[in-house]
């Protein structure tokens, strides 16, 4: 059958429906047993990334883009591929300097045909779907959780693959648990998370994977380590202390920490993380031997990140106030990332080990510091 006509179709039994309670019809249209490749017409339709030359660049859509990584990745992107290339998203009202800096929509992943207008109208090519709720964040409100982590990824999946993008969703070294080999951790192992966070991530790796081998769906993943910026706030994540010890470290002296002195995560400084992303996405599909990667750059505990840290600031106070909902999520996650695979496949390699890590980000917040007392 012809997919007009079984579009047709489906839509008449939808409408049927809508006064009784029932889901409404983009959902039910999406609930025909038709797989992604059937939703294109033509003879020569590919689920593969659309390939460029070397004058053209990808249109590139992030959704969740206000959150800790989506405004300085999309920064990056319109550095490499224009301006106007590269479209950030959220369901929150931007900040002025982000608003102003590059074109932002108003994006909710729970609303499939809003994403799917998104790509259509906008002729998306590449999307970067940073949208969810972190592991802490993620405890405290399951079903919501759940529901951009889980539900929100299908509907990227769908319109993905319906639309030929090269796709990249971030994992996270929570996608482990306690029974994973933990220092260190490979790319492939047993994965038994106890977090809806990483529950939803493992899900999202092995989603990925299927529909790059199911329907051809160029998906692209990176396991990220904690991620440590200078310029956004935690998140609510497990290894957010690692942030927020340099503010408080600038305004007071002083910081009490949620984890124990000898708990070692794997860790990353932004930029790493950034130049990452944008590296495995240009990667050329052939020498990719895996859809799913670990990356790394360094491993350290909160006692050893605040000796470094009093190399700048001696009187530092350090204390302890275990959070047991986080140090039970810490210590069931890698203590060190094997990356091996991704070193040797595409060439990553970090930039910041600790030392530069701390002096980069005591530069930032302590210029930031001195603006802020000038204005």
């Amino acid at each position: 059958m012809p997919v007009v006509r079984a579009l047709s179709k489906v839509a008449k039994q939808a409408l049927q429906v809508q006064g009784c309670g029932c889901q409404p019809l983009t959902v039910a249209m999406r609930n025909i047993s038709f797989s992604p490749r059937q939703v294109t017409s033509g003879s020569d339709a590919s689920f593969h990334s659309v390939s460029f030359s070397e004058t053209d660049h990808p249109k590139v859509l992030i959704t969740g883009g206000l959150g800790q990584l989506g405004v300085g990745l999309a920064k990056l992107l319109r550095k490499r591929f224009g301006k106007n290339n590269v479209i950030l998203s959220d369901i929150r009202k931007p900040p002025s300097h982000v608003f102003h800096s590059g074109p932002f929509i108003y994006s909710d992943i729970l609303d499939y045909k809003n994403l799917r207008e998104i790509v259509v109208n906008n002729r998306i090519t590449w999307l970067v779907h940073y949208s969810a709720l972190l592991s802490a964040v993620g405890e405290s409100n399951v079903a919501l959780a759940r529901a951009v982590n889980i539900t929100g990824l299908h509907n990227i999946l769908d319109i993905a693959a319906e639309h030929g993008l090269r796709l990249f969703v971030p994992s996270t070294i929570g996608a482990f648990g306690p029974t994973s080999p933990r220092n260190p951790t490979p790319d492939l192992c047993v994965q038994r998370p106890r977090t809806i966070y990483g529950v939803s991530k493992v899900h999202a790796e092995l989603m990925g994977e299927y529909y790059h081998h199911r329907y051809g769906l160029d998906f692209r993943c990176l396991r990220y380590p904690g991620i440590i910026s200078a310029d956004s706030q935690p998140g609510g994540g497990t290894t957010d202390y690692a942030v927020q010890i340099f503010h408080d470290a600038v305004k007071t002296g002083k910081f009490e920490c949620n984890l124990k002195p000898d708990t070692q995560l794997p860790m990353m400084y932004i930029d790493d993380c950034l130049r990452a992303t944008l590296e495995v996405m240009e990667a050329p599909a052939e020498i990719l031997s895996m859809r799913t990667y670990n990356i790394n750059a360094m491993s350290f505990t909160p006692e050893e990140l605040a000796q470094e840290v009093r190399k700048q600031l001696p009187d530092l106070q350090m204390t302890y106030e275990v959070d047991h909902i986080r140090q039970a999520i810490a210590d069931s996650w890698p203590m060190n990332f094997d990356d091996s695979n991704a070193r040797n496949d595409w060439g990553w390699k970090h930039d910041y080990d600790l030392p530069e890590l701390v002096q980069t980000m005591f530069n930032f917040i302590g210029s930031e510091s001195r603006v802020a007392q000038a204005n």
